[in-house]
């Protein structure tokens, strides 16, 4: 499993995790109170005013959502913002096809809209969009033939080869060994969106690794370097950071870099 299935179980269990968080802090007597309280009076509330009867009302078929009353939507800021970095390059650059090698599901499904994508992974979705085929694939060994992909992508995904969370063989180098699958397989003149960690190198057993901005660099230094955005720190209210400097990158310490790299054009600086 990679990828957007990994990604799809990682929402799950955060999502549980924050609403045990969120119990026991309302198991406080008088948050949990009041919580209880306010919840009572405005279904009574709401059932008062119901004078047109369309919807059984009834306080057996509650489903308390005692949290969602903020000042601003909450976003998973590397999710959302590198996905529609990926989006408005290829809006812009329009390939003929694009594939995608474990990406976030979302991003394959929305893209396939305007551009006919073919996504890959180690368990394909059950997913039936047109212009988006689904196919199974080892990311390292993948099933194309060298020089063969004008435009690819594959975002928050090779932090994670290697280190066994998601039942994949435990390697030090497994991501070195999916990067060069990936440099393999992209055609002279092709496009590549790569998306991981970074800030201060680190792995963090047995989630993720974080990358430096050099390191990424080396690992593609035969690829040229089109644009870098950086995502900063989930604390951060900074929008896509385009082509920072290097500073910012290295202050990071879960920040997002994405990375759009060609091949055939003068090696990265």
């Amino acid at each position: 499993m990679t990828g957007a299935q990994g990604h799809n179980i990682f929402l799950q269990f955060d999502r549980l995790a924050k609403r045990i968080l969120r119990a026991a802090r309302d198991r406080t007597p008088l948050a949990g109170f009041q919580a209880r309280r306010r919840l009572k009076k405005e279904f009574q509330l709401f059932k008062s005013l119901d004078s047109q009867g369309r919807f059984t009302v009834e306080w057996k078929d509650r489903y308390p959502c005692l949290h969602d009353k903020t000042a601003a939507t909450s976003f998973d800021r590397h999710y959302v913002f590198h996905t529609a970095w990926a989006a408005r390059i290829l809006a812009k650059t329009r390939p003929a096809e694009h594939v995608d090698i474990g990406s976030l599901l979302y991003f394959t499904a929305l893209v396939s809209a305007f551009v006919p994508v073919r996504f890959y992974d180690y368990r394909p979705p059950l997913l039936k969009l047109s212009n988006l085929q689904n196919g199974a694939a080892n990311l390292l060994a993948l099933p194309f033939s060298d020089a063969s992909i004008a435009s690819l992508s594959c975002m928050h995904v090779v932090e994670h080869i290697g280190l066994g969370r998601y039942g994949d063989p435990i390697d030090p180098d497994g991501d070195l060994k999916a990067i060069h699958e990936l440099k393999r397989v992209l055609a002279v003149g092709g496009d590549l969106l790569f998306v991981v960690p970074v800030g201060s190198p680190k792995i963090m057993f047995n989630a993720h690794r974080i990358y430096s901005y050099d390191q990424i660099l080396d690992y593609f230094n035969d690829l040229h370097l089109q644009e870098f955005s950086l995502i900063e720190d989930s604390g951060s209210t900074s929008g896509l950071l385009i082509n920072p400097e290097k500073r910012k990158v290295d202050q990071q310490t879960y920040g997002c870099g994405c990375f759009w790299f060609k091949k055939g054009a003068s090696p990265c600086r």
